[in-house]
């Protein structure tokens, strides 16, 4: 295939990372990373038709191995190709149980898939973002946090703990390679998301719950500021959302 900068979105599933797939796939190639191939596949041909270019890579971000191996593909099926964006849309971890009832395989599953999985990604994705500086936009990593990045709520510790530690190293690595050119943003989503898993919640204002395309939207205009004007971290809520 023809040489095009590339997006890698991990965790595509069919609400938001398709979303965030969608609207970069109007400007790049888009590789697009998820454990079960059920997730990307429908993505993937959706692009595809449409005239766009796009992979689906099965993908463990817990998994040091997988997670090369997945950047190891991306650079055989886009020879030469930059790398202009790397998303982190990963949740995982979303157990809600009082603590004295949690395992520590289910404590662990909420660092495994947001702070471990985020730190896979992001040492694959950040050499070949460096090699993207003289690209349209600075290239960026973008990582997906929630109201939990922020709040310990009750029942919800393995989740919160690990967005705690998704949302510092996004810090660090915005303090140590925001200077030499790759935007590294976090985004706080902070609401219920209006996919198809959550259509059975129901608010009183028909609009109370978070547009997947706005937040791809917002994606692509973090994407897409200039170097003089980094946003680090940015908050999402619909507005009759509590916070």
């Amino acid at each position: 295939m023809a040489a095009k900068a590339v997006a890698v979105i991990a965790g595509v599933g069919p609400g938001t990372g398709a979303s965030i797939a969608r609207r970069f796939a109007k400007s790049y190639a888009v590789a697009l990373l998820a454990r079960n191939p059920d997730n990307y596949q429908p993505i993937v041909r959706e692009i595809s038709s449409s005239g766009g270019h796009a992979v689906g890579i099965s993908t463990d971000v817990t998994d040091e191995k997988s997670v090369k191996g997945a950047f190891t593909e991306i650079t055989k099926t886009f020879p030469g190709a930059p790398l202009a964006a790397a998303i982190y849309n990963v949740g995982g971890g979303l157990v809600r149980k009082p603590f004295l009832e949690l395992s520590g395989q289910e404590f662990e599953a909420g660092f495994a898939s947001n702070g471990l999985g985020a730190f896979h990604f992001s040492q694959a994705a950040i050499p070949l973002l460096l090699k993207g500086l003289n690209l349209e936009y600075p290239p960026t990593l973008i990582f997906t946090g929630a109201t939990a990045s922020l709040k310990g709520s009750a029942r919800l510790a393995p989740f919160t703990t690990g967005k705690f530690a998704l949302r510092a190293l996004s810090q660090s690595l915005a303090r140590e390679f925001g200077p030499q050119g790759i935007h590294v943003s976090h985004v706080i989503v902070d609401g219920i998301i209006d996919i198809e898993r959550t259509k059975q919640i129901h608010f009183d204002a028909p609009d109370a719950k978070l547009d997947p395309n706005s937040i791809a939207d917002t994606y692509w205009y973090l994407h897409s500021q200039p170097r003089t004007t980094f946003t680090q971290e940015i908050d999402l809520r619909p507005y009759v959302e509590k916070w």
